[in-house]
């Protein structure tokens, strides 16, 4: 994939291929397209982190709910959206042992108890054991410090899916 395809693409082409860079916020995908020419890769990405650090509190709030809880139902009843499946299953997360599941669905239990919103963490840049670590760590944070540290994790989420789309050269489709 190059650039001059990216930039090329229409509303629907781009919302088709980047549109779960921040998972389930589709919206935010549509308001980087109409910010088209990109010059890099980074533009783009930088576009999706200024769109996030613009909104307020509730809106960052509500990109952190669209998360789902890591191990949970939606992983057990196949309903992830296929990038948090292959992250979570790349976490070691589809084969925890039952103590390993039970203490993470405790874990995020309290922790949603707590803060209002599912742990996030890039699930991709961690395994199980680092994931269960700083969630432990990050039941501790006061809410104002967790909504930082779950937006900081969107991006690298952002980041490392924007990565895995230019690497593995998706497909761009033809003009509709």
């Amino acid at each position: 994939m190059d650039l001059e395809a990216v930039n090329s693409m229409n509303y629907e082409q781009f919302l088709d291929i980047f549109g779960n860079i921040v998972e389930k916020c589709p919206i935010i995908t549509a308001a980087v397209w109409s910010r088209r020419p990109f010059l890099t890769l980074s533009e783009v990405e930088d576009r999706v982190c200024e769109f996030i650090d613009s909104l307020p509190i509730s809106g960052k709030e509500g990109i952190l709910r669209c998360h789902p809880d890591l191990a949970g139902r939606e992983l057990t009843s196949g309903t992830l959206t296929m990038e948090s499946q292959q992250e979570q299953r790349q976490a070691g997360l589809t084969s925890l042992t039952s103590r390993e599941q039970e203490r993470l669905t405790l874990l995020n239990t309290r922790y949603k108890q707590k803060f209002g919103f599912p742990f996030v963490i890039c699930a991709k840049m961690s395994d199980k054991d680092k994931i269960l670590k700083e969630l432990t760590t990050r039941l501790q944070n006061d809410p104002s410090a967790e909504l930082l540290k779950g937006i900081e994790e969107v991006k690298k989420i952002c980041h490392v899916r924007l990565q895995d789309i230019w690497c593995r050269g998706s497909p761009v489709p033809t003009k509709l």
